[in-house]
């Protein structure tokens, strides 16, 4: 955790972007959820810095970004080129640049543990993100209602899970297989799935938040729109998406897969950790008394066996306050 505190101070964005959430916290108590075991540190670390990017990345498209800067920066980062900076409003040269600089790293570090280049499957997640997030963008401005199945086949790519599993894919595996990075590439059911479910439990949660923001873009609100069904039918037809959506997740556990066992739990962990985070409310935007209490079981209070363990508690429990 003080790594990543660290990073996090020395990356910025909470200071440079007011706008932003602030969740570093959060999102690793989200890692932990989905790998917690002591052998992937590494895995929870990067995870946990391209969750904290991406929470600001959400908040660019979603409340502060002019619909011409967001399709700057998706053009950007579909051709990962830096030198489209230039044209940037400041706040958008400092979040590229640390998107691009954060990317590369792992890209770098799997190039030099493994010999695979995997920069173009890390920026074309990014690139599929961010696509996903100017078509809401796009549909929010022109206020279109879409098809429940245009959100759908959008939405499951803008939870932001397929990243953060990419992400996992590389940082878990010991032997990257051409076969694997082709499933992840073409959105393989081990990634749509807990996506989906990921998505479905969000809306779920933020549906009251994202109707005063005037956002039209939620599961609940297009099929009502398209069907003209209840509230309440319609939480009943999402709930048994979702019930579906874990039977094809477990249909593809028991499938032959290109992909190791503990990529495949970290991807059911993502379903798992989503569910825990999205039940009593949107625990990562708007964190109560129940998800602070869980990130301080969780992750705080058995942290007190040396002095400079207890002090880091502090850290993090006057930045989680803060928050």
């Amino acid at each position: 955790m003080e790594l990543i505190y660290q990073w996090w101070k020395a990356v910025g964005l909470a200071d440079k972007l007011s706008f932003a959430r602030d969740r570093l916290m959060e999102s690793f108590f989200w890692t932990v959820g989905m790998a917690f075991e002591p052998q992937y540190s590494k895995c929870r670390r990067g995870l946990t810095k391209a969750l904290a990017l991406i929470t600001v990345l959400d908040d660019i498209y979603d409340v502060y970004g002019s619909l011409h800067e967001l399709e700057q920066l998706t053009e950007a980062v579909v051709r990962w080129d830096i030198d489209a900076v230039k044209d940037f409003p400041d706040y958008l040269k400092l979040f590229f640049l640390a998107v691009y600089n954060t990317v590369n790293e792992l890209a770098y570090d799997t190039l030099r543990e493994q010999g695979e280049v995997i920069i173009p499957h890390l920026t074309k997640a990014w690139a599929d993100l961010c696509k996903s997030f100017l078509q809401e963008a796009k549909w929010n401005h022109e206020k279109v209602t879409p098809t429940f199945d245009e959100y759908i086949q959008n939405a499951w790519i803008s939870s932001s899970g397929a990243v953060l599993l990419v992400h996992s894919y590389f940082l878990v595996t010991e032997k990257i297989s051409k076969e694997a990075i082709h499933c992840l590439d073409n959105h393989h059911g081990i990634l749509q799935w807990p996506c989906t479910i990921l998505r479905l439990y969000n809306d779920f949660s933020t549906l009251s938040t994202e109707l005063e923001r005037g956002e039209v873009t939620n599961a609940l609100t297009c099929y009502m729109h398209e069907t003209g069904q209840s509230e309440e039918l319609t939480g009943q037809h999402i709930s048994q998406m979702i019930e579906e959506c874990w039977m094809k997740m477990n249909k593809e556990l028991i499938s032959p897969s290109p992909f190791e066992e503990n990529f495949t739990e970290i991807a059911v962990d993502l379903a798992r950790i989503a569910l825990c985070q999205y039940q009593y409310g949107d625990a990562h935007s708007s964190p109560g008394v129940i998800a602070r209490n869980r990130i301080f079981s969780v992750i705080l209070e058995p942290i007190q066996l040396l002095e400079t363990a207890q002090n880091t508690t502090t850290e993090w429990k006057s930045l989680l306050a803060s928050s």
